[in-house]
């Protein structure tokens, strides 16, 4: 019997973005006949926290007829150029833009297909069918002749299976994209303004733009389909993953960092994150304009890595410390020799003498493990001028502190904590993981001796990543503390009307005890 496909019909909602210094701030969608309120008060569904704006300012209703406006307050709000106040007003049109209190809220309706799901899953599996793509090993590589027999097959399907005009373009693109590509991630990949990709089960897609989460409405057609894109990128790297290994870190061609956990670890279902590569890398002068860090920062950590001093960079998960080791990396010397070890390759430095190594889980047997301690003690051996961890997590960290402390000063890594300080506990504790029966007070002088400067990358409450800290490691004290000063620092001093965090760097006074050092790069520093 022929399958019958399931109807589809379209649901209209009403999307309100709001902008302040032409940045998105807030995003929103709304259902057809929802009354949105738009104002200063906390309650209200668009909040403008500013007092150029009434406490309830406007309200702005999708109804069958258009885009309903009630304007309620003493200060008017502009529609497109025209200034209106006190009136209602019908807009059959899709799209509006409103300007109130310094806020731009551009409003539009959009269009969302219901059944269009379920019948993309009902192609896909035809396409099974008809190709025996089920016989396919998961992670072959994607031929042009498998790719045009694929897309000839989809073209014939939603012919015969009369899927309607108007879907038929987007049905080709999404499942020729799950049954060779990554599936609904394609489009987020291709998209500048997402940093982040987080699948967290079939059904449910989530990116970060602008430091913001936000959810995309995305699906896939079932667990076995996120299973396939995860088989599709980490078999050509020679990693695994199945029920005894059920957790994998990898990468996409591009650079982007790709974690990916299946069941039984994964309850809600198989699940994967993407920290996307960026296209263009960044320089210094990029983080001053976003005002990630003042001019003056970014002059004495320039003149610090030339001058060979030992950084170690702390922060959170998503802070970017990645990003600025890279972006510190491009002050080290061309004429250096550069020895790059990660997890996961991140790094892309300039420099043409540069060897990256990359370490690798255990094979099916348990063999042929390469751990990042592993690699950190061969690149001992390889003569380097300068090693670069992406990040030290485990007993590496003593070797890394060994390696500045004999020879290889200016090199650099990351480390997870909250401050400079905890990230001086942080290599503490490492140290004992790494099974040498070390003295503390022996661990705190061999982090005193080695590290000359901790940066902190926070990533603060509003999405925005800044340098919060740049502190230098001066000695032991007399009772056995690492003793750690704070050269630079980010004050906060509030909130904006558009919701960012306002605040100032400033310099704490002190001087680093290398400063001599610095004036010999001139005006580097």
């Amino acid at each position: 019997m022929k399958q019958i496909l399931p109807e589809v019909d379209l649901e209209r909602r009403l999307v309100i973005s709001v902008k302040a210094k032409g940045k998105t701030t807030l995003r929103r969608s709304f259902p057809v006949g929802f009354p949105v309120r738009i104002g200063r008060l906390n309650d209200c569904h668009i909040c403008l926290p500013i007092l150029a704006v009434s406490r309830c300012h406007a309200t702005l209703t999708l109804s069958e007829q258009g885009l309903e406006l009630v304007e309620s307050s003493s200060q008017g709000t502009r529609v497109g150029s025209e200034l209106v106040r006190g009136v209602t007003a019908l807009f059959q049109t899709n799209s509006l833009e409103l300007h109130i209190g310094g806020y731009q809220l551009d409003c539009r309706v959009e269009e969302r297909e219901h059944g269009a799901p379920d019948i993309r899953r009902a192609i896909h599996q035809k396409l099974i069918e008809r190709l025996d793509l089920a016989r396919t090993p998961r992670g072959q590589q994607v031929t042009d002749e498998l790719r045009k027999d694929v897309l000839d097959v989809l073209e014939q399907l939603v012919l015969e299976e009369r899927v309607p005009l108007h879907l038929r373009a987007k049905i080709v693109r999404d499942v020729a994209d799950e049954a060779l590509g990554l599936g609904p991630l394609e489009t987020l990949l291709s998209d500048p303004n997402v940093s982040e990709i987080m699948v967290v089960d079939p059904n449910v897609i989530y990116v970060e733009r602008d430091g913001r989460l936000e959810l995309t409405g995305r699906s896939f057609s079932d667990a076995d389909a996120v299973r396939a894109v995860i088989e599709r990128i980490v078999t050509p790297l020679g990693r695994r993953i199945d029920e005894a290994s059920p957790l994998v870190d990898a990468r996409l061609p591009d650079g982007s960092r790709v974690n990916a956990v299946i069941p039984p670890l994964a309850l809600r279902g198989p699940c994967i994150t993407i920290r996307k590569f960026r296209a263009g890398a960044l320089e210094l002068k990029d983080l001053i304009e976003r005002e990630s860090l003042s001019r003056d920062m970014a002059r004495f950590l320039e003149a610090a890595v030339r001058v060979r001093k030992n950084i170690v960079i702390s922060g959170g998960t998503g802070s970017g410390k990645t990003t600025l080791l890279n972006i510190l990396s491009a002050a080290i010397p061309r004429g250096e020799r550069i020895v790059t070890i990660e997890d996961a390759a991140e790094l892309s430095l300039k420099q043409s003498h540069v060897v990256s190594l990359e370490s690798r889980p255990p094979n099916l047997e348990g063999k042929g493990e390469y751990t990042i301690r592993d690699l950190v003690k061969n690149a001992l051996r390889m003569r380097p001028d300068r090693i670069v961890v992406g990040e030290c997590r485990g007993g590496e960290a003593l070797d890394m502190l060994q390696a500045m402390n004999t020879g290889h000063e200016g090199s650099m890594t990351t480390t997870h904590a909250n401050s400079p300080r905890e990230a001086v506990g942080r290599l503490e504790t490492l140290c004992l993981m790494s099974g040498v029966e070390l003295p503390l007070v022996a661990i705190r002088r061999q982090i005193a001796g080695s590290v000359h400067l901790i940066v902190q990358q926070s990533r603060l409450a509003d999405g925005s990543r800044k340098v919060t800290s740049i502190a230098e490691v001066v000695e032991v004290d007399e009772r056995g503390e690492v003793v750690v000063r704070e050269l630079y620092s980010y004050q906060v001093e509030g909130t904006g009307p558009d919701g960012r965090i306002v605040g100032k760097f400033i310099a704490t006074g002190y001087l680093p005890s290398f400063l001599v050092e610095l004036e010999k790069v001139g005006d580097a520093c």
